[in-house]
């Protein structure tokens, strides 16, 4: 038994400060593309991005850690670690539909929830060790989000993406 298990810690396939790491680089790329929500909108900004990325990456890693600790027995693993991203999609999906709010004939928060939704996919790249991946798609995110909306401010005249009136 070693040290840290006689503390109630377990051994990971996966070095500790990796994970740290990983979960970290997930925040830094969450944090940037809600930094750009967070200026532009009063809606998801940059604590809901965080957050989202690095639960994202956790459930992800988790996943993978689980996988890595199961006996496979003589015909390999049953597990199927593919089952948790897609378990982390669709709750992202979930947070990402509750953004999304519809007044007459206008559809607002739908750039929102996209953007909730790429955190998360920013997330599992980090987790699963796509740094370079992760951080181009935010960087891309980010420009895509800036860009397009000052084409669509100068060009084609449209108005901010802002939450309908409640009453």
């Amino acid at each position: 038994m070693d040290v840290g298990n006689s503390f109630g810690l377990v051994e990971t396939y996966l070095p500790q400060h990796i994970i740290a790491l990983r979960l970290l680089m997930a925040a830094i790329f969450g944090a940037m593309i809600g930094f750009e929500r967070e200026i532009n909108t009063a809606e998801a900004g940059l604590r809901t991005h965080i957050l989202i990325s690095v639960a994202a990456a956790l459930f992800t890693i988790l996943a993978f850690e689980i996988f890595h600790t199961i006996e496979g027995g003589p015909v390999g693993t049953r597990a199927d670690p593919i089952r948790a991203v897609e378990a982390v999609t669709a709750g992202i999906a979930f947070l990402g539909a509750g953004a999304i709010f519809r007044s007459g004939s206008n559809v607002q928060g739908l750039t929102t929830g996209a953007g909730m939704w790429l955190a998360g996919a920013v997330g599992v790249a980090t987790a699963l060790g796509f740094y370079v991946i992760a951080g181009l798609v935010a960087i891309f995110a980010v420009l895509v989000l800036a860009a397009l909306r000052a084409f669509a401010h100068r060009v084609v005249g449209h108005k901010s993406e802002e939450p309908p009136q409640r009453p």
